[in-house]
């Protein structure tokens, strides 16, 4: 398969990788606003269904797609310092993938204990992530 249709089935695993690593905290943010049983169950069916429907394999997706893409020049990658810190940041990334799990199996088994201002601050943390990878991927700074 050509580079051009390698990078575009990243970027567009990406994008949907990060559309739910948004959406799932903010469900998170109103789970734990819930007071009632049904909108308790409502959310944890959301939960369940964006994180192993869409979350998990846009991030398979997103990691296939990217080793592809590194095996296109490997040596090229492996010798740029802004490769290994974007590197550093998918790490991270992916660490906040298994948090969210970890937070979702939490609301799923009834144990929640933290208040939906927690969720709103744990939503920002990949925007922080998504801003260091494309300036570093795009601007390619050392």
């Amino acid at each position: 398969m050509p580079h051009e249709w390698v990078l575009a089935l990243h970027i567009i695993s990406l994008v949907c990788w990060f559309a739910a690593l948004f959406y799932l905290p903010r469900l998170f943010v109103y789970h734990a606003m819930a007071d009632d049983e049904i909108s308790n169950e409502r959310f944890k069916i959301m939960e369940r269904k964006l994180y192993r429907g869409i979350a998990t394999p846009a991030m398979i997706a997103t990691l296939v797609f990217g080793v592809w893409l590194v095996g296109f020049a490997t040596e090229y990658y492996f010798a740029q310092g802004w490769f290994k810190t974007k590197l550093a940041l998918v790490v991270l990334l992916v660490a906040y993938h298994f948090a969210c799990r970890q937070l979702m199996r939490q609301f799923q088994a009834g144990l929640n204990t933290r208040q939906h201002q927690f969720y709103r601050w744990f939503n920002e943390a990949p925007v922080l992530l998504l801003i260091g990878i494309v300036v570093l991927v795009v601007v390619k700074p050392y």
